[in-house]
């Protein structure tokens, strides 16, 4: 029996293993926040995983590099901060959800490589740790078309367990669990703000679907108007705010009982202009 060729199985897989991953670490949820105590939020293996990674693709470097020094207030880093490899992730447009416009194959060509050349590092071997600013990274972020670009070039990703906001909400919630989606942020502007609402309750309705979004923490009270302005009365709207953190809550009713609770702005639930917020609803 010939043996040509059987070689390749091998030298595949000897390629595969002299690559690095890409490790998807998480965040607490305390951005803005007073600093939690890491180890009550991540488990000690993400803390062990973060103190060893030498190269870091973040959303932001001044908070990254805050993060692991509280990582090595806990964990000992490997190598001193001011070693290792921190570049930050090319920023998007800010989010909105309007579809992205028409790109040409070289525009496309050149965002691949622009995302491929941040994992030359893996590519020669070494392990590149992603990180968001709060939260699961690449999880309503930009993390994801780096994640997109790892699978691209074979390499595998590692994710590690760690606080999710979109998800703990919706656990606390009470809504369905079995079908979900997270539909980013609504517009700004009042009419089509509301137009927006009521899409939703529709798609809510038709799909049995919990809908999911979030807005910028200084926007939480504006968008909480819109909701109890624009919604049916017997959808059940749910609001997250500080999940994790102390004086941390979480509310669920119907907008009929949130309108009956409020009377005006001054009566609004507190909604922090500063803490990010969870909005949920069900029709």
């Amino acid at each position: 029996m010939s043996t040509a060729g059987q070689g390749a199985p091998e030298q595949a897989n000897s390629l595969a293993a002299a690559r690095g991953r890409l490790v998807l670490v998480p965040n607490t949820l305390d951005l803005g926040a007073a600093a939690q105590e890491l180890s009550s939020v991540l488990p000690l293996a993400v803390l062990q995983w973060a103190a060893r990674l030498q190269y870091w693709l973040v959303e932001d470097a001044k908070s990254a590099r805050a993060f692991l020094k509280r990582v090595h207030a806990c964990v000992p880093l490997q190598s001193p901060l001011q070693a290792l490899s921190i570049t930050e992730l090319p920023r998007p447009a800010k989010g909105r959800n309007e579809p992205p416009g028409p790109a040409s194959s070289a525009a496309r060509g050149s965002a691949a490589a622009a995302m491929s050349s941040l994992l030359a590092p893996a590519l020669a071997g070494h392990d590149v740790g992603l990180l968001s600013e709060a939260g699961l990274p690449a999880v309503a972020d930009p993390g994801a078309a780096i994640v997109a670009a790892a699978h691209g070039l074979g390499l595998q990703v590692l994710p590690l367990p760690g606080p999710s906001s979109l998800l703990l909400a919706l656990a606390a919630s009470g809504l369905d669990g079995q079908s979900f989606a997270f539909v980013g942020y609504l517009p700004q502007d009042a009419v089509a703000r509301c137009e927006r609402i009521r899409e939703l309750e529709g798609v809510s309705r038709r799909m049995r679907q919990t809908q999911i979004f979030i807005e910028t923490p200084y926007r939480n009270a504006a968008l909480m108007g819109a909701l109890l302005e624009c919604a049916a009365p017997a959808t059940r709207l749910a609001v997250s705010v500080g999940l994790t953190l102390p004086g941390g809550w979480n509310r669920t009713a119907t907008v009929a009982e949130w309108r009956r609770k409020t009377c005006g702005a001054a009566d609004l639930p507190d909604l922090p202009d500063r803490l990010p917020a969870v909005f949920l609803l069900q029709a």
